[in-house]
Order: C-alpha cells, then structure tokens, then sequence
C-alpha cells in the first residue's frame, strides 16, 4: 500500500519520492504564478501579456515526455 501511494509514481518519472515532491512543488509554484499573471492581466490587460502563456509552455516542455 505505502508503495502504490507513495513511491509508485515517483518511480515511473525515474525519481525518488524527494525528487518528486521537490519537482512536483516547484511546478506548483510556477502555476500559482501562471494564475497570478493572468488575473493582473484580466484587470490590466497591458500587463503580464505573455507571462501566463509562457510559464505553462515552459512547464509543458518539462513534463510532456516525464514518464
């Protein structure tokens, strides 16, 4: 049970449950920024034009072939 929970996945991206909870914590971040920018846009649309669309891109290069 504790593998399935805690280690199965990590494993199948070739990580460590460390590895894991570090890369999967940054990407957190950098989406919590994704949504900050593209809320300041929604208001101010000459801000954060771009900022949003790039910090998914980046993520998505990142992960779309992990696993």
């Amino acid at each position: 049970m504790i593998n399935k929970v805690f280690l199965e996945h990590p494993q199948s991206v070739d990580e460590t449950y460390l590895e894991h909870a570090v890369f999967a914590s940054k990407f957190s971040l950098k989406l919590f920024a994704a949504a900050f920018a593209a809320a300041i846009h929604a208001v101010i649309p000459c801000l954060f034009e771009k900022t949003a669309s790039k910090l998914i891109a980046d993520m998505y290069a990142k992960t779309h072939n992990r696993g």
